[in-house]
């Protein structure tokens, strides 16, 4: 079973998520193929969505890329739970004129998550979630991003 594994020194994150590929296949695929090689990733904790830290994927590493392209809501949510990772696409032009796709992998540690934003309620796909005895840690060092700011959040897919 393929995994993600997240990393951040700062704040100590250091979690295993399994990636759920019979829920969120084509999801999945994006990660697979955008993680062939371990990705530093900015993360910044969400202004709107609660208790998540966002990491929108750089839209250089999207450039040219096929796996670069619309992806379906798969094992769709509203209000993610604590340890999911979800995946969040968002259309070209469809928040604020931006002409880029927004793909974004956000870490939800927290209850009370909610993906509302200025533009609306946008479903994202839950994609993996963070080993059930890693949450408490998981949270902790969330916790530490929030009071921190802005980080550089690794993912690399490992073997579970």
């Amino acid at each position: 079973m393929t995994a993600i594994r997240i990393t951040e020194p700062r704040s100590q994150l250091s979690v295993t998520a399994l990636l759920l590929p019979q829920k969120a296949p084509e999801n999945v695929a994006f990660l697979e193929a955008y993680l062939g090689t371990p990705r530093v990733v900015p993360g910044i904790h969400a202004m709107w969505t609660g208790p998540e830290i966002s990491c929108p994927v750089p839209a250089a590493d999207l450039e040219g890329q096929p796996y670069a392209r619309p992806l379906p809501a798969e094992n769709a949510t509203l209000t993610p739970q604590p340890g999911d990772i979800v995946l969040s696409y968002v259309p070209p032009r469809l928040w604020g004129g931006n002409p880029n796709a927004i793909f974004d992998i956000g870490l939800y540690y927290g209850q009370g998550a909610r993906l509302l934003f200025p533009i609306g309620w946008l479903a994202g796909s839950v994609v993996a979630q963070v080993r059930a005895e890693e949450r408490d840690r998981f949270a902790a060092a969330c916790g530490v991003i929030r009071h921190n700011g802005a980080c550089d959040v690794t993912f690399s897919l490992v073997e579970a």
